[in-house]
């Protein structure tokens, strides 16, 4: 047995670790004019592969019908397609999905061959091309939430419209265009105008959300969150109360790298300001937040993004110290930071959308309202430097104990016995322990806290 004071242990972390200060520093980087590149912008950002972010308005353009547009992260817009309310659609009410062809793909509100919305693909260089007009029948009417690709290639949406029972629709379609409704809401349990874009989990399962529904209130209900498999097999999961829970979910889920799907609800809570939640895919409810309405911000629309620093991030209609909205941090366990209030400026105002964090490490955003033309504007907030955590070590005879603190989510602790190799073994999950004794043995082990 080698002995301990002799023993190599080296301790590792990558540069991908949690943040050392709140630095956070809030940049406007464009104003809408209300012109070409269109008015109020109500979804949020995705970035491309190109390095750009894109977006849509549901207003303005060259016709009025809303636009399609690419922003760099230095703040230039570039509009790039303007809808003309006829089959391209009109309106686009959700944000824009990456798929795995290089192409993005939305859907409209409103147009197409029916006036019931669309599904379209454009390219980044704003070729437009629509997929599919909705009839307002079966196969659903009044698409607001975006599309997702899911591991089978397909893309899976919802209409808050339309279906059997006119309570809204879940939907597949082909990145070529074949539709198939895959289920038709009831407006009973199971839920009624789903407004909000659908997530994959790992388990291979789509989960959402409806706005009502639900087997809470007997005359329209609070809303629901609920699985459904990619053949169309449905399971509500929780619905609301309109207590501590929340009531009212406008805005999809996210599945944070612990495995939990987290939400919000638009009111309810504590306080009737709104609440975030966390669910486990079998249905398992925690109430997490309730907004107060003041600082924190109240009303919030938007779905969640876990940033890479393992926090959530997500924005409020309203509240925030001027009452025009916020932007906050929130931690898995439910501890929340206000981190910028709107003052309808040059910021913005009663941002509807959500947040996406780009290749730079910083937060982008949207605000329909305020700007220099109070069209709407985007903004970008900075995201303090990153430090990792420490992994330190205590020998102990024959053992050593190995710790790190439990700020140190979402790492996995690694060990291997050749510093070059490519293959280390994973120990523990950093997330549900804090420590853990190994034996001193032969041949020496390096040790090493990584993100999964």
């Amino acid at each position: 047995m080698k002995k301990p004071a002799r023993k190599l242990l080296l301790l590792l972390s990558l540069l991908s670790g949690f943040p050392v200060a709140d630095a956070q520093t809030f940049l406007p980087l464009y104003s809408f004019t209300g012109g070409h590149d269109g008015e109020n912008p109500v979804a949020g950002l995705i970035q491309s592969t190109d390095g750009n972010l894109y977006g849509t308005t549901t207003e303005g353009g060259t016709n009025g019908y809303g636009t399609i547009f690419r922003v760099t992260k230095s703040g230039a817009v570039i509009p790039l397609y303007s809808f003309t309310d006829s089959y391209d659609g009109a309106s686009p009410y959700s944000g824009l999905t990456r798929a795995g062809d290089g192409n993005l793909y939305g859907t409209t509100t409103d147009g197409g061959t029916n006036g019931d919305g669309t599904v379209f693909r454009v390219t980044t260089n704003g070729v437009l091309t629509p997929l599919y007009s909705f009839t307002g029948g079966h196969d659903g009417a009044d698409p607001r939430g975006g599309l997702v690709q899911a591991g089978d290639g397909n893309l899976y949406g919802t209409t808050a419209d339309g279906g059997t029972n006119f309570d809204g629709t879940i939907f597949r379609i082909t990145t070529n265009g074949v539709f198939t409704p895959l289920y038709s809401f009831t407006g009973g349990h199971d839920g009624t105008f789903p407004e909000a874009t659908l997530v994959q989990a790992g388990d291979g399962n789509l989960y959402g959300t409806t706005y009502q529904g639900g087997i809470s209130n007997f005359i329209t209900g609070y809303g629901a969150v609920f699985r459904i498999t990619t053949n169309g097999l449905l399971t509500p999961l929780h619905s609301f109360t309109n207590g501590d829970d929340g009531a009212y979910p406008v805005a999809g889920l996210v599945q944070a790298r612990d495995g939990n799907l987290y939400g919000i609800t638009e009111v309810g809570g504590t306080n009737n300001y709104g609440a975030i939640f966390r669910l486990t895919t079998n249905g398992a409810f925690t109430p997490l937040y309730s907004f107060t309405g003041g600082g924190d911000g109240a009303y919030p629309e938007a779905a969640l993004v876990q940033a890479n620093d393992g926090n959530l991030y997500g924005t409020t209609y309203e509240g925030g110290t001027n009452g025009y909205g916020a932007i906050f941090r929130i931690t898995t366990n439910g501890v929340l930071t206000p981190l910028y209030s709107f003052a309808n400026g040059a910021d913005g105002a009663d941002p509807f959308a959500g947040l996406v964090q780009a290749d730079n490490n910083n937060l982008y955003g949207i605000a329909p309202g305020g700007g220099t033309n109070f069209d709407g504007t985007v903004f970008e907030l900075t995201l303090p430097p990153l430090s990792p955590p420490v992994l330190s070590i205590l020998l102990n005879g024959h053992q050593s104990v190995l710790s790190w603190p439990a700020s140190a989510t979402n790492y996995l602790l690694q060990s291997a016995t050749n510093l070059s190799s490519p293959n280390w073994v994973t120990i523990s999950n950093a997330t549900s322990v804090t420590s853990i004794t190994v034996t001193n043995s032969l041949p020496a082990q390096y040790f090493r806290l990584a993100s999964p």
